[in-house]
């Protein structure tokens, strides 16, 4: 699979549903969306994965859901993305299949290392870049040394340096030798998708001089 250079986060809101934040995303011109909660029950995660990978597939956009294997699977996403408490990456690729992606958390030359020897995962999203306030239990964020040196031992791996980046990062960040970008929080305006956002995000990455001069 061609992957996309940004990838879109979705966050749990009061007022717009994931299905939402996805459609605005895919309307911005984003086609790759992961579904990221941390407060709904099971049921209510499948459900908007279902209804967020239906968005998806009016767009021909990517859709992978963040932490859940089962959820992944019984919404028919492309992938599952995986934190360090999450199952391991060749268990979720038993359950899931050949076929599937599956992404990995890089938060140190160590996690670097396993997922390199591990084999399995298809993408790395490598962080935090800087503060953000998104997750509870930062991982310390990385400084522009400490991110080559993992984008370098990740070699062939796609990574996406995620944490606080904005879209005036993208030509530093994609000269460090990572392949994209991933974003939540600058995503929103006053709890609402951005539209503009989301676009200086996408032409950002797909237009960086990084790029056009591979």
């Amino acid at each position: 699979m061609n992957l996309p250079r940004f990838q879109c986060l979705t966050t749990d809101l009061s007022e717009v549903s994931h299905a939402e934040q996805t459609r605005a995303f895919c309307d911005a011109g984003a086609r790759w969306v992961q579904i990221r909660s941390k407060s709904l029950s099971f049921s209510e995660y499948l459900y908007a994965a279902e209804s967020s990978a239906s968005v998806c597939q009016e767009f021909d956009a990517v859709f992978i859901v963040n932490d859940s294997s089962e959820v992944a699977l019984r919404a028919q996403a492309d992938g599952v993305h995986l934190g360090s408490n999450d199952l391991s990456p060749q268990l979720a690729r038993d359950i899931l299949g050949p076929d599937i992606l599956i992404g990995g958390t890089v938060n140190s030359m160590t996690d670097a290392e396993v997922l390199v020897a591990d084999g399995v995962c298809d993408y790395a999203g490598v962080g935090p870049f800087r503060y953000t306030g998104t997750k509870q239990n930062l991982a310390p964020v990385l400084d522009s040394e400490e991110l080559r040196s993992i984008i370098l031992t990740l070699g062939t791996i796609p990574s996406f340096v995620i944490g606080g980046v904005e879209p005036n990062d993208a030509d530093k960040v994609l000269s460090f030798g990572a392949y994209g970008m991933a974003a939540c929080n600058a995503l929103f305006e006053e709890g609402n998708p951005s539209a503009c956002g989301i676009r200086r995000f996408v032409d950002a990455v797909n237009n960086s001089s990084s790029i056009l001069a591979a």
